[in-house]
């Protein structure tokens, strides 16, 4: 099973970076705005759009104020098992480390996945240090 990891350096701070992260219903607003373009609820699940015209539902596994970790899985779409997580940790500084892994299959969608990651990567950069 493929595992896929992005990290980054984020320059902003820990709680203003996990406030956007952490806002599960507004991700087209608060996190990657343009790589996504809509998002709506429904229950603990989201439907997301993103650029290209995909789009997949995505459910809540856990929201951890605590260790400032998100887990969710995408239930339908292009993967017989998806399972994402992203991480923050404090670099001091005013900086924030972003940890994005996504376990899936099949293992042909690595190589887009990956490619879509890293976009949206450099998006949650672009916008939250902006902001």
């Amino acid at each position: 099973m493929p595992s896929i990891r992005t990290e980054t350096l984020i320059e902003a701070p820990l709680a203003d970076v996990w406030a956007a992260l952490s806002a599960w219903g507004a991700i087209h607003e608060r996190l990657v705005p343009g790589f996504v373009v809509d998002c709506r609820l429904d229950g603990n699940d989201r439907i997301v759009t993103f650029f290209n015209g995909a789009e997949v539902r995505e459910r809540l596994i856990d929201c951890d104020e605590e260790s400032h970790r998100l887990v969710w899985s995408i239930v339908d779409g292009p993967y017989t098992h998806h399972n994402g997580a992203a991480e923050l940790s404090d670099e001091g500084d005013g900086g924030t480390r972003f940890v994005w892994t996504a376990d899936l299959l099949p293992a042909e969608l690595a190589e887009p996945t990956v490619a879509m990651m890293e976009q949206g990567t450099q998006t949650i950069k672009k916008t939250l240090e902006s902001a």
